[in-house]
């Protein structure tokens, strides 16, 4: 018999600025879920589902990773013996505030963290994070993280893959107008990897702005094995990890593309790397993202903001 990877997508309105009633009912539907299905492994939240983005109370909210929310979340992982990865909540790390993706493991222990490379210019406040994640579920297989708008950046994914990723994690708070455009890069980031996308969205009301739901997880062809509309569920499948080694190692059977090992043979460099990215014609033109700072100036507001 192969491998399987049981994972939970879970999808859930979500409370802002109350950390307390996000993670109690996070914790509720992990017990919940793993009761009627025993075989799920790894389940994923969306994206700042622990604090509730709201901006007058996020900085207040802010706390570190480990603290004491990962702990609570560490012992159900451990009562359950599952690996929760627990969508994102913001980090304080010294003077700086991060939008991270704490990862708890069988054991209760913070097993891996990842801080979000590709803040949301210039509306989220975070700080970008610099290193790419990767942690191991033993015996199994390997999984990335990403955070929303992270996986727009064709070179996150490309890079977990190369670390060894079979399976990418990616929560997200997407808005529902974009959330239909997202689902289609999460089905290509699958194909041209040959790895599986697990993508966690939010739903319902959430700080302003009405999420998308349509959670969803893909095959390394970039096929949809499960998909959610906009209500609050959870999605459970099972992977069959063996699809990974083949997809990598023959290609996409539908465009025989083995994307990975050609880069190998082409050994080509690509200019926008290796000699800067504002040194472009489209950086000439058009310049750089407009940061928060100069966004809220603009505005005449600032965070947290207060009515």
């Amino acid at each position: 018999m192969g491998k399987y990877l049981g994972v939970s997508a879970v999808q859930m309105n979500i409370v802002p600025g109350d950390t307390n009633a996000n993670v109690t009912k996070m914790l509720d539907l992990a017990r919940g879920n793993v009761e009627d299905f025993p075989w799920v492994n790894m389940i994923v939240f969306s994206e700042l589902v622990i604090p509730g983005f709201n901006a007058a109370t996020l900085l207040e909210q802010a706390e570190p990773v480990p603290g004491p929310t990962t702990e609570r979340i560490g012992e159900v992982a451990k009562e359950l013996g599952v690996y929760i990865v627990a969508g994102s909540m913001f980090e304080k790390a010294g003077d700086d505030l991060y939008n991270t993706t704490p990862v708890l493991g069988p054991d209760g222990s913070l097993v891996a963290k990842y801080r979000k490379m590709f803040p949301w210019l210039p509306l989220e406040p975070s700080k970008p994070g610099k290193e790419f994640c990767v942690f191991d579920i033993p015996g199994l297989c390997r999984v990335g993280v990403c955070i929303c708008y992270d996986f727009w950046f064709p070179e996150v994914c490309r890079q977990l893959t190369w670390m060894g990723a079979d399976v990418i994690v990616h929560p997200t708070m997407t808005p529902t107008s974009l959330q239909r455009a997202e689902i289609d890069v999460a089905k290509v980031r699958a194909l041209e990897n040959g790895v599986f996308m697990v993508s966690a969205s939010g739903s319902g009301l959430h700080g302003g702005l009405g999420l998308g739901g349509g959670s969803v997880i893909i095959d390394p062809e970039g096929r949809v094995l499960q998909q959610l509309d906009n209500s609050e569920n959870i999605v459970n499948e099972l992977l069959n990890l063996e699809q990974v080694e083949i997809s990598q190692e023959f290609g996409s059977v539908t465009l025989s593309v083995q994307g990975m090992k050609h880069l190998a043979e082409m050994n080509h460099t690509f200019p926008i790397y290796t000699e800067g990215y504002k040194k472009g014609e489209f950086f000439k033109k058009r310049g750089a993202a407009q940061g928060i700072e100069s966004y809220l100036g603009r505005r005449k507001i600032s965070l947290p903001y207060t009515p």
